[in-house]
């Protein structure tokens, strides 16, 4: 089960690749500075994941007007994350979760999606400057969208 609204956001550090650089990225580097918006996803290359991180994407604009940045996080390795982002022209961080800690810390590692093995759900969270979860939403299945309106309600609140 997804952690809940109020709950200390876990701090993680999870590699990302752009180009020919493999970096880490930091959640507690945005405390005190942005809010933070993580989209778990089940797998890179598949339709929903593809639509939903290509529509956040083109609108990225909006999230930084309200001072949030935005990351993917999936089970993927970072060359095939970034072999999906070119491909698919999707400019959000990517993180790779590949040891899975991250989605088990955050209550969204599914045990199983049709016999591929533990995969992330489908799922937000909205963290506020000071690393509390201002709203948490795990889909009913992977093939569902987060509500994006209430992400932006609760960044907008935050």
């Amino acid at each position: 089960m997804a952690l809940s609204s109020g709950s200390k956001a876990p701090d993680f550090t999870l590699k990302t690749k752009r180009g020919e650089d493999l970096k880490d990225i930091q959640l507690s580097e945005n405390f005190g500075k942005k809010k933070s918006v993580l989209l778990f996803f089940p797998l890179a290359f598949t339709g929903v994941c593809t639509k939903e991180m290509c529509d956040v994407s083109a609108g990225l604009s909006a999230y930084e007007k309200l001072d949030a940045a935005v990351y993917g996080i999936s089970v993927d390795s970072p060359f095939a994350q970034e072999a999906w982002a070119q491909k698919e022209k999707i400019s959000l961080p990517l993180l790779s979760d590949l040891n899975k800690e991250v989605s088990k810390a955050y209550g969204t590692l599914l045990p199983d999606l049709i016999g591929l093995g533990s995969v992330s759900a489908r799922a937000a969270f909205v963290i506020d400057k000071k690393g509390v979860i201002q709203y948490s939403e795990q889909t009913p299945t992977p093939l569902e969208l987060p509500d994006f309106k209430k992400i932006h309600a609760a960044l907008a609140a935050s």
